[in-house]
């Protein structure tokens, strides 16, 4: 079969560009230790309860008007219920689950991620403007799903 010049120029250019791809694919996958977009914390799901500080789950002052919230989803709820901070706060969410695949958002920042039992997941945002922020659990975990919801508030 003959090939014209032009039509070999474009065939060698889309194999090395294919084969590009691949060798960078590679080298992210194996030698950068490409892994999920988290830093795999894990703990037991079944002692939640019982591990710290997810035993006492709330929000803890680590600098001026910075925050870690530690919190737990489960089936129908958050817990803590209701957190408050002062404006211009961040807060680091550390959240994790004892029992199902829950969700996290916060509607109308960039505040999204799942839950997953025993995976410590996080997420940090800045509350630069006063109101009350709705948590919600966007993943449907059963029956009660649409009642699973927390608030935090920033005055």
């Amino acid at each position: 079969m003959h090939l014209h010049r032009f039509e070999k120029i474009w065939l060698m250019l889309g194999a090395g560009g294919l084969a590009l791809f691949i060798l960078l694919l590679c080298v992210n996958a194996f030698a950068m230790g490409m892994a999920p977009p988290s830093n795999m914390e894990m703990i037991d799901p079944k002692k939640v309860a019982e591990t710290p500080p997810f035993d006492k789950p709330g929000l803890k002052q680590i600098g001026d008007k910075e925050y870690d919230a530690y919190m737990t989803a489960f089936a129908f709820g958050f817990s803590p219920t209701k957190m408050e901070v002062p404006v211009g706060s961040t807060v680091n969410f550390h959240v994790t689950s004892p029992d199902v695949i829950h969700g996290f958002q916060i509607p109308g920042t960039n505040v999204n991620f799942m839950v997953m039992p025993g995976h410590i997941n996080s997420a940090t945002y800045n509350f630069d403007k006063p109101g009350e922020y709705l948590i919600i659990c966007n993943e449907y975990c059963g029956a009660g799903h649409q009642v699973m919801a927390t608030t935090i508030i920033v005055k």
